[in-house]
């Protein structure tokens, strides 16, 4: 199942994805994407439904994050071999945790704010994975019973605040509408080859990011298992996984995002993302 959250920011409704790719509105099934909703219980009952008995989705609505009432929203540095070569460091022998703000999280579509003081805008396309079950101490065997779907994740990154601002990686990332999730939460069953999809971002039509999940150091079951050796994962939390190689910071000469630039990002099966860069505003 392809599951989407729509309407305007704050007021989103569950929907999914039917057969001809037009939304059916889910309101009057679940109140939304948030705790037991996430379940595989209640993600089972909604296979059963009849999607064509559903409501339309009006077709020009905003996508949100098709995620709601995130606590948790985990990312992994440097966990794609070839993106840790190009920076220039060390191939981790731990993943690498920090945190971005939930307050970070948007549509996938929604417009990204350059912050104040802000001088060097980066882009990273990453997969994320969705918590459906609490998770806590998981054995990496038993990895899939936790995980309610993939989506996509642009991890806006503000590189001064990042690594020149002193403390953790968190200043970097955490900005509102450095988070943009979606379009869609695709349900594990729609993925054939979690450890081999292509993943590309560009900007303003040019190509800049090309990779692969196949080239990850730790992948998603142990992610999950690390993770939970130190936090417990509610349903909704969200865990970023890491980028592969093309960011504007390792590029020469390093490359940043300035206002009026469009980045596209794509993930194999977990559909398109598209945000216009904006000037900072109240």
């Amino acid at each position: 199942m392809k599951l989407v959250r729509f309407g305007a920011p704050g007021a989103e409704r569950p929907g999914i994805l039917d057969t001809n790719g037009e939304i059916r509105n889910l309101s009057e099934v679940i109140p939304d994407f948030s705790g037991e909703y996430l379940s595989p219980a209640s993600l089972d009952e909604i296979r059963k439904l009849n999607l064509a008995s559903l409501p339309l989705a009006p077709k020009d609505a905003r996508l949100g994050p098709p995620v709601a009432d995130t606590h948790n929203f985990i990312a992994i540095g440097l966990n794609f071999a070839d993106h840790a070569k190009e920076t220039g460091q060390e191939i981790p022998t731990e993943p690498i945790l920090f945190n971005k703000a939930t307050t970070s999280i948007c549509g996938p579509d929604d417009d990204v704010m350059i912050p104040r003081n802000s001088r060097h805008l980066d882009w990273e396309v990453e997969i994320a994975f969705v918590i459906g079950t609490r998770a806590r101490y998981v054995d990496v065997q038993d990895w899939t019973k936790y995980i309610a779907g993939y989506c996509i994740c642009n991890d806006v990154s503000e590189r001064r605040f990042q690594s020149k601002r002193g403390g953790q990686w968190v200043k970097g990332k955490s900005a509102e509408t450095f988070g943009p999730i979606g379009p869609w939460l695709v349900t594990p069953d729609e993925i054939t080859d979690l450890d081999n999809l292509t993943m590309t971002l560009d900007v303003n039509g040019e190509r800049k990011q090309t990779g692969s999940t196949s080239t990850m150091i730790f992948r998603i079951p142990t992610l999950l298992a690390y993770i939970t050796e130190f936090m417990v994962l509610e349903p909704g939390d969200i865990v970023t996984t890491g980028t592969p190689p093309g960011v504007g910071t390792a590029r020469n000469p390093k490359e940043f995002l300035k206002a009026g630039d469009v980045m596209e990002l794509k993930i194999d099966g977990l559909g398109t993302q598209r945000q216009k860069v904006v000037d900072f505003k109240l």
